[in-house]
């Protein structure tokens, strides 16, 4: 007799987005943090999670458990695949390379330089007024998540401390941000623009760079 699990009905539309979002946001996670999130039982989140991986959308890594947790079968921590962004928002990037590199064609590195600028410029403004009602550190960084999670960033505002985290848990633009990497170094300079004079912005984390996530610490000069 073949044990072999059959793959059970797709998850829904709802379910499975969720799932999606959560790894996506919070990386890897096992099926019981998932099913906690979902308020459904661990086996049902697997059971989407299968369905997901079928689909070539997540992949499995095996843990033993702590010594303190007792002996038993190692937890398994799902987490996303290159495939899966494809389902998340991808601002037209193809289009926006073959473009990236029309400029560079006609134009030279300067002209595709000033482009960089010019989109730079125009996000200064844009944020600029989003955040103008702000009163404190804290509800600028609120404010530019919001603006940038409107864009598709999936982006987060995080209190550390002294400190704000901007946390991007997905970049819409990332074939056009390798094609030109002046993008990615531009809008550090937008948004330490934006978020004022008495702020000081590193990145941390770095999508193009390998990690899950861009990172943004905000510190506050004074």
């Amino acid at each position: 007799m073949n044990s072999a699990r059959k793959p059970a009905n797709k998850p829904s539309a709802p379910t499975r987005q969720v799932i999606l979002d959560l790894l996506k946001r919070q990386g890897e996670q096992s099926a019981s943090a998932l099913g906690k999130a979902l308020g459904v039982t661990p086996m049902a989140a697997r059971l989407h999670l299968y369905d997901l991986q079928a689909e070539g959308l997540v992949e499995e890594r095996s843990e033993a458990k702590a010594q303190n947790r007792g002996r038993g079968r190692p937890v398994k921590y799902w987490s996303l695949t290159a495939a899966a962004a494809r389902v998340f928002p991808d601002a037209h990037q193809g289009l926006a390379v073959e473009m990236i590199k029309s400029v560079e064609e006609l134009f030279g590195a300067q002209g595709l330089a000033k482009l960089v600028k010019k989109h730079g410029d125009r996000q200064r403004i844009a944020y600029g007024e989003k955040l103008s009602p702000a009163k404190t550190l804290g509800d600028r960084v609120r404010r530019l998540a919001a603006a940038r999670s409107g864009e598709g960033y999936m982006a987060e505002a995080r209190s550390d401390g002294r400190d704000w985290l901007l946390i991007e848990n997905h970049c819409p633009i990332c074939s056009a941000a390798k094609a030109c990497t002046g993008l990615c170094a531009n809008e550090l300079k937008v948004f330490a623009d934006v978020l004022g004079k008495d702020v000081s912005v590193a990145r941390e984390e770095h999508i193009l760079a390998g990690a899950r996530r861009c990172v943004y610490r905000v510190k506050g000069k004074a």
